[in-house]
């Protein structure tokens, strides 16, 4: 970070999406903003002009997210996460969702709230297409974590959790009777994980890159 963007930080808070640094340990340990833990009854999600917190909408319904769920600083998913969900499902013109990447970190312990930062470590990913838009929803567990934190991939998460997962983004947005519009065509494990990781640095980094040279200039 470099002294102007330090020293701003020190007096205002910091943008949750461009202002906190995903960490030096990327992709092996991510820094992440929590946004929805599993006790809530309303979706929240970061407000992209202000930063903070805003209410997306009621949970019509019972479901609740099986995770801490929130999504990676200085992530986009553009052109190139998209590409490479288009290599790995077979389809054919997907777009990313010009969303920071999300993700979902598992842990044993109850957390009653978000908008708050932890450090995870990716272990694989849900590639799920909305529409016609990559939405990759990358699996984590909480750094240190009792029970979660020993796991090395996706493969060492039951079933029973995948399925939970896979069940909420699949229904979540859906009125009683509806077919959704999102699928989950794979889950892939750390490595690939990994790749979509840096891929939605590169989509930030094309998309975002006059942003340091602005706060050079302050």
């Amino acid at each position: 970070m470099n002294p102007i963007a330090k020293l701003m930080g020190l007096r205002y808070k910091s943008h949750p999406w461009h202002g906190v640094e995903v960490g030096k340990q990327c992709p092996e340990v991510l820094t992440t903003f929590i946004e929805v833990v599993p006790s809530d009854t309303v979706k929240y999600e970061i407000d992209k002009v202000t930063g903070y917190l805003k209410i997306d909408r009621p949970q019509k319904f019972s479901n609740v997210v099986p995770a801490l769920y929130g999504f990676i600083p200085q992530t986009y998913c553009n052109d190139k996460v998209a590409a490479f969900s288009m290599e790995k499902s077979g389809k054919e013109g997907i777009k990313g969702d010009k969303d920071p990447l999300d993700i979902c970190v598992l842990t044993e312990k109850e957390i009653t709230h978000g908008n708050i930062l932890v450090q995870a470590i990716p272990i694989g990913g849900l590639r799920m297409i909305d529409g016609n838009e990559a939405d990759d929803k990358i699996i984590a567990v909480l750094k240190d974590d009792a029970v979660f934190g020993a796991y090395k991939d996706i493969t060492d998460v039951s079933d029973m959790v995948i399925d939970r997962l896979k069940h909420y983004f699949l229904t979540y947005k859906n009125l009683p009777g509806e077919v959704g519009q999102c699928e989950i065509t794979d889950v892939y494990g750390k490595t690939e994980a990994h790749e979509v990781i840096q891929k939605s640095i590169e989509d930030y980094q094309a998309k975002f890159d006059f942003l340091e040279d602005a706060l050079s200039n302050v």
